[in-house]
């Protein structure tokens, strides 16, 4: 979500005292999952949605302990079927499973186990 249209949905629940009242549930859901993906400077994100670092970590805090309560539907898990395949990248035989990521960047794991519990 743009962080802009998060800002947008925060500025309804302002009070006239410039408070942050009554944020939805759906509200703090995406503004929890904003925060997650945010990588710049945090300052740069409280200023991109117009509220203040106590602000935020408060709502925040809130949207955390919804999510441990179960509030917020979990996230669907999507399994990932690789097929078997040789690694143009590199000459070392894999003998595990082994992720080819762009600009030639290769993650092996040595035994399926490695990844499943």
């Amino acid at each position: 979500m743009d962080n802009t249209i998060l800002k947008k949905k925060l500025s309804t629940f302002r009070s006239s005292e410039g408070y942050l009242v009554g944020v939805s549930p759906e509200v703090l859901h995406d503004l929890l999952r904003a925060w997650e993906s945010w990588t710049g400077v945090s300052k740069d994100f409280y200023r991109s949605i117009g509220v203040n670092q106590n602000q935020v970590a408060f709502l925040l805090g809130k949207a955390k302990k919804m999510v441990r309560e179960g509030a917020f539907p979990a996230e669907e898990f999507k399994e990932v079927q690789f097929s078997p395949a040789v690694s143009m990248m590199s000459s070392v035989p894999c003998n595990g499973i082994e992720l080819s990521w762009e600009q030639g960047k290769v993650i092996r794991f040595s035994k399926e186990g490695c990844l499943i519990k």
